[in-house]
């Protein structure tokens, strides 16, 4: 299916991102044509490639995506027409987004990385940071450290996250990979300094 181009501007950009698990509200809005339009589907992790491939097909927009560590199953071609965007800096319009996948390395398996490791990730984008001048939105699967993560070793964030968000000040920081329900979704969100923290565990739709 072609890709459908972006505009060079977008006044309103309508996301539906989504991580971790599938949601069947979601499923259902998508399969009776009810969900509101969306421009761009972001997935943070931890969701079967023939779902997104599915998201991507029937909602006819953009998927870019990070894996989750049980993202095990993916190739070059699956999921279907959608873009990894691990350690890349994309333009959707005038808006720029970074892509750094996994979580914490806790027993070795798919997509975990040390804390040095992921400083490494992270280092090796500087010359595109500096091409690209400003990043409006971070996406990854693990959280920053003390915001939204937990203490044993799979869900402990990344300090190098909170590094990236107070320099180079994301207006938006989207991961997956802690489960929680939420009423609202401003409980999703945690300010930290100018960026806008947002578990997306589930689905959520961001618009910006």
């Amino acid at each position: 299916m072609n890709k459908k181009p972006f505009p060079f501007q977008y006044h309103n950009l309508k996301i539906l991102a989504v991580s971790d698990f599938v949601d069947k509200n979601l499923t259902s809005l998508v399969e009776t044509k009810t969900l509101e339009p969306v421009d761009i589907i972001i997935s943070c992790g931890d969701m079967e490639p023939e779902y997104l491939s599915f998201l991507r097909d029937r909602l006819d927009v953009p998927l870019f995506y990070v894996k989750g560590n049980h993202d095990i199953r993916y190739t070059s071609t699956n999921p279907v027409g959608c873009e990894n965007i691990h350690k890349r800096i994309i333009s959707v319009g005038a808006f720029t987004i970074m892509g750094l996948e996994g979580s914490m390395w806790y027993n070795g398996g798919a997509n975990q990385y040390t804390e040095a490791m992921m400083k490494k990730n992270i280092s090796s984008l500087w010359f595109s940071l500096w091409r690209k001048g400003r990043v409006h939105m971070v996406v990854t699967h693990a959280p920053p450290r003390h915001i939204h993560d937990k203490e044993d070793l799979c869900h402990m964030g990344f300090a190098c996250f909170n590094t990236l968000i107070k320099k180079r000040q994301p207006e938006y920081f989207v991961h997956g990979h802690v489960h929680r329900d939420f009423e609202t979704f401003a409980d999703r969100i945690t300010q930290a300094h100018t960026t806008r923290v947002i578990n997306t565990c589930g689905y959520t739709l961001i618009e910006v």
